[in-house]
């Protein structure tokens, strides 16, 4: 479902919008939030709810390992992107479960008229590291139907 308005958003985001992702806006167009539900190092892997506003998405990323590794989306609220380089977006909704391989160049964020959650779960491994890379253009963005 589609959700304009922030309030009405709030309302059916159970993991909560959390704070201002202001450590990684240099790799996001629009304002991302996050909420950790696990700490970092509380856990063997890093869980956390990542809410954008309408038309936030992030750059386009890999996650690299040189075993394990990976991150996993729980889409939660709202509707979305999520697109794997070589292949077409892929419209996301509550529900929809992404699994991004290691090495896999991608990116994701919100609809163009949508606020949108996911749950990001940062798949253990050894040696991982995240490669951020260029933006998701506008003239690009605003072609997806």
């Amino acid at each position: 479902m589609k959700y304009t308005d922030k309030s009405e958003f709030e309302k059916v985001n159970m993991f909560g919008t959390g704070i201002p992702n202001d450590n990684y806006a240099q790799y996001f167009i629009g304002d991302s939030f996050l909420n950790f539900l696990l700490k970092p190092g509380e856990a063997p892997l890093i869980l956390a709810n990542v809410t954008f506003e309408p038309a936030c998405r992030n750059n386009w990323h890999i996650h690299h390992a040189k075993t394990g590794g990976g991150q996993i989306l729980i889409c939660t609220a709202g509707e979305g992107w999520y697109q794997k380089e070589g292949d077409e977006p892929q419209s996301l909704k509550e529900g929809s479960v992404v699994y991004i391989p290691t090495g896999a160049k991608h990116w994701h964020g919100a609809k163009a008229d949508s606020w949108f959650s996911h749950i990001s779960v940062e798949v253990p491994g050894t040696e991982t590291s995240n490669e951020w890379l260029e933006p998701v253009s506008d003239d690009y963005y605003k072609k997806l139907k």
